[in-house]
């Protein structure tokens, strides 16, 4: 199944980073791997770093071999998808947007537009609760008020129970949905938690009766939790097939605690990261992604870079590149700006659809017969292989993750194989990869100023 899992490719970089150095950086990781693979699996809670949220390296195995967790999951997935219409997705930071880079990746771009049949049998979705944007929420309220024959649920996720902004989010909606069912059985059952085993939250979802409750793992932070239920129930919900998604994550856990140095992609990729930081001033880790399904993933990426390694005045700093969109705006300073870029290529190999052929014309006044018949696969192909041919002329690194194509088996090795990086690095470098103190400060700052 390997060959199913996503690829890393580091031969350009390689090209102008110190061979020496990274040589050195490989062996700082494969002791930095030995701790790693030690603390998750540290039943003590004690490990390298604190708060030990390591859990998430082996929990798409555990997952695979809990049956009755497994199958509460895909069985709620189910009768959510059956019942409702409309899903309204609420939480902020990895209760979001891992649940969103999934969606837009194994979804079809237009699935909140097209016909319930042309969209797996699945509802509509709708993320809220990651912001306090008045105009959106209002929105969103006033298209579902106007829906009469149709049912809407709320997914509610937050591991502590209280963050503001899903808090206020989830009061807003749970009021309408109250209004419109009017009654407190039919509520509880249009609503699903996924919440830490003493929080608020879940009181809440107890008193109103609510059986779908979900327990968070203690030991998994919000931007590790993709695999947990965070992520898992709305992709049921879709009709994804979250055994595969677990076992593509599981499948990147293996090799990356067997496989050697070169056939190890999470453990590569940090390599090149640190090497280019340390020893070529690279402070800045722009990830290409050349599908515009991937921008949220991207998205994701970089909440989990940035909150996980920007500590102590240090870590790189993440950037979301969507191609060709942005060679035409940030592919200026990339190819010609200041020398402080890494970048990594996100590509597939196969597309999943019908490729589009362009089409010969008889008056051809706008050129383009000279590329009738080719694909638009081709013309895609072309414009990456010309645009990290440029860097390389100018010595600028780049490497490549591949994945084969995009489904549920290589995104669930993807999302592991960052996961899995990032925290390596932190290992290595000496950066708490877990927890979140500037978080946690801005959040306290905002209570003192709502007067709490």
């Amino acid at each position: 199944m390997g060959d199913l899992l996503p690829q890393y490719d580091s031969t350009a970089a390689d090209a102008v980073l110190d061979a020496d150095a990274r040589r050195a950086v490989v062996d700082r990781l494969l002791t930095a791997r030995t701790d790693l693979v030690r603390d998750a699996r540290n039943s003590s809670g004690q490990g390298v770093f604190e708060p030990l949220d390591a859990d998430f390296v082996d929990w798409p195995t555990r997952l695979l071999d809990d049956e009755a967790e497994l199958t509460r999951i895909e069985e709620t997935g189910a009768e959510f998808r059956e019942r409702a219409d409309e899903i309204v997705l609420l939480g902020i930071g990895g209760s979001s947007m891992g649940p969103r880079a999934l969606f837009s990746a194994l979804c079809d771009p237009y699935h909140n537009e097209r016909p319930r049949d042309a969209r797996r049998n699945a509802p509509r979705i709708y993320f809220e609760g990651d912001n306090l944007d008045n105009n959106s929420l209002v929105a969103l309220l006033d298209r579902l008020a106007h829906i009469t024959d149709q049912r809407w649920r709320l997914l509610v996720t937050s591991k502590s129970g209280n963050t503001i902004e899903t808090a206020i989010a989830l009061r807003v909606f749970l009021s309408a949905l109250e209004a419109k069912l009017g009654d407190a059985v039919e509520v509880a059952e249009s609503l699903a938690v996924m919440t830490g085993a003493e929080s608020p939250l879940r009181h809440l979802a107890v008193t109103l009766g609510c059986s779908n409750i979900f327990t968070l793992p203690d030991r998994v932070g919000g931007r590790f939790s993709v695999m947990t239920p965070v992520g898992l129930l709305p992709a049921a919900i879709l009709g994804l097939d979250i055994r595969s998604l677990l076992a593509g994550a599981a499948e990147m856990t293996r090799v990356f605690g067997e496989a050697d140095p070169g056939d190890n992609p999470p453990l590569d990729h940090a390599a090149t990261s640190i090497t280019a930081e340390e020893h070529h001033g690279m402070h800045v880790r722009v990830l290409s992604v050349w599908s515009k399904a991937l921008e949220p993933l991207g998205l994701w990426h970089d909440q989990l870079l940035a909150e996980s390694l920007g500590k102590d005045g240090r870590g790189a700093t993440p950037l979301t590149a969507v191609n060709t969109r942005d060679l035409h705006s940030r592919g200026q300073q990339h190819q010609a700006g200041r020398r402080d870029k890494l970048i990594t290529n996100l590509l597939v190999d196969e597309s999943g659809n019908i490729p589009l052929v362009i089409p010969a014309r008889t008056d051809d006044t706008d050129e383009l017969n000279r590329l009738a018949g080719r694909t638009l696969d081709e013309v895609l192909g072309a414009a990456i292989r010309g645009t990290n041919l440029a860097y390389a002329e100018d010595a600028r690194p780049t490497s490549d993750i591949r994945l084969p194509r995009l489904d549920e088996f290589a995104m669930g090795g993807l999302l592991q194989m960052l996961m899995l990086a990032v925290t390596l690095e932190g290992y290595a470098t000496g950066i708490n990869p877990f927890g979140q103190p500037g978080v946690e400060a801005y959040k306290r700052h905002m209570q003192n100023e709502l007067g709490q």
